[in-house]
């Protein structure tokens, strides 16, 4: 699988992405004749600079000041009459459509109402179109992005100035890790915010790959500070275990009870956990206790803390990074004398029944579960050992 990794050290915008993925291998001639079936009157470019000494690609966009603004409706049907590939167009209405819900948001009023006022540019329109079809031409299946650095300081927008990052491109990040570093200025804009938001399949490190083409898209400004470029990684999956950035969270609690506790482990698997458990303690004054440990994504790091800080008596939490690596696995389904049990398929070979599957066999069925799970492990050994 082609995957493409968004390395945002120095933040994303529109510009920055199109040009990097330019940088990356994709056609620069076919990514502007693709704007320019667009119609929106507008003329572009791609021109190699440099940037913290790292040479890169600038990608420009020379219009006209426009001062009437474009609903999502408009921009929409721009977009479906492009001479580009359904995916590359199917991209860009999606990342549209996210980016109108969080102006929507942000303003308080309905989709159709949004004014994009610089989102609704020509510039813009060029920069969510032109990264999409970046994409499609370098035949990208997958988008994985990085924490982003979104910046600090002020903004000025047609609302005035506001803080960093944007109200709106707070939204669209909303869940996801971010962080500022570098210069007092937006390095995180509404419209690459979109792009990392709406595209992102994934947040965190890099995934597990085997890197093709490396690319770099200019941002506006040279900093001292650091290359002020967008990374793109533009590789094959590499079938290697899977390398996920996590986050821990852990607390020590000696004052709830074993039911509340039981009931805090559901709530937080049922609202996305990727693991909760229990384990006993001797805390202090010699009082047995509990530690509570959440393995969470990322983006589901303050959500889940939430959770945990209303269904439990502990009044702080330690969150903490980690690297979790998972072996690739693929799931198949045997059917046995009770039904279809789906089974977990590990790239060694282990095969393991679908719990939840056998839970409920045994429980429509009647029948005890450790025999359901006996069962499928054997038609499970059977279908393969016939397929040979």
């Amino acid at each position: 699988m082609k995957i493409c990794y968004l390395d945002a050290f120095s933040g994303i915008s529109g510009d920055m992405t199109v040009g990097a993925l330019v940088d990356a291998g994709a056609s620069a001639e076919a990514v502007i004749a693709a704007l320019d079936s667009l119609g929106t009157g507008a003329r572009f470019e791609v021109a190699k600079t440099a940037r913290g000494g790292i040479a890169a690609s600038k990608f420009r966009v020379h219009a006209e000041k426009a001062s009437a603004h474009r609903h999502l409706p408009q921009i929409l049907s721009i977009i479906e009459r492009g001479a580009m590939g359904g995916g590359a167009k199917t991209n860009a209405s999606a990342v549209f459509q996210r980016l109108g819900e969080a102006e929507a948001a942000v303003h308080g009023v309905p989709i159709e109402k949004v004014h994009f006022h610089e989102v609704g540019a020509a510039d813009s329109i060029a920069d969510i179109v032109g990264a999409c079809v970046g994409l499609d031409l370098l035949g990208v299946e997958q988008v994985h992005v990085s924490a982003i650095n979104v910046g600090s300081g002020t903004v000025k927008t047609d609302h005035g100035m506001l803080p960093v990052p944007a109200p709106a491109t707070a939204a669209l990040l909303e869940g996801k890790p971010i962080y500022a570093r570098g210069p007092e200025m937006e390095l995180t804009t509404p419209t690459g915010a979109a792009i990392a938001a709406t595209l992102g399949r994934s947040f965190g490190p890099v995934p597990a790959m085997r890197i093709e083409n490396i690319g770099y898209g200019a941002g506006d400004r040279d900093f001292p500070q650091h290359a002020n470029v967008l990374r793109v990684l533009i590789g094959e999956n590499s079938m290697a275990p899977e390398a996920t950035l996590v986050s821990v969270l852990e607390a020590n609690i000696d004052d709830s009870s074993p039911q509340v506790l039981g009931h805090a482990l559901e709530r937080l698997i049922d609202a996305g956990a990727l693991d909760a458990s229990l384990s006993p303690l001797q805390m202090k004054k010699n009082r047995p206790g509990s530690l509570l440990r959440v393995i969470a994504k990322p983006e589901d790091q303050e959500r889940l803390a939430r959770i945990v800080f209303a269904e439990t008596s502990t009044l702080g939490l330690r969150i903490q990074s980690a690297e979790r690596r998972v072996e690739e696995r693929h799931i198949v389904t045997v059917e046995t004398s009770y039904g279809p049990v789906r089974m977990k398929i590990s790239a060694s070979g282990a095969a393991v029944p679908e719990y939840e599957d056998c839970r409920a066999i045994a429980a429509a069925r009647g029948v005890p579960l450790p025999q359901v799970l006996r069962t499928a492990a054997k038609a499970y050994i059977k279908d393969a050992y016939s397929k040979k």
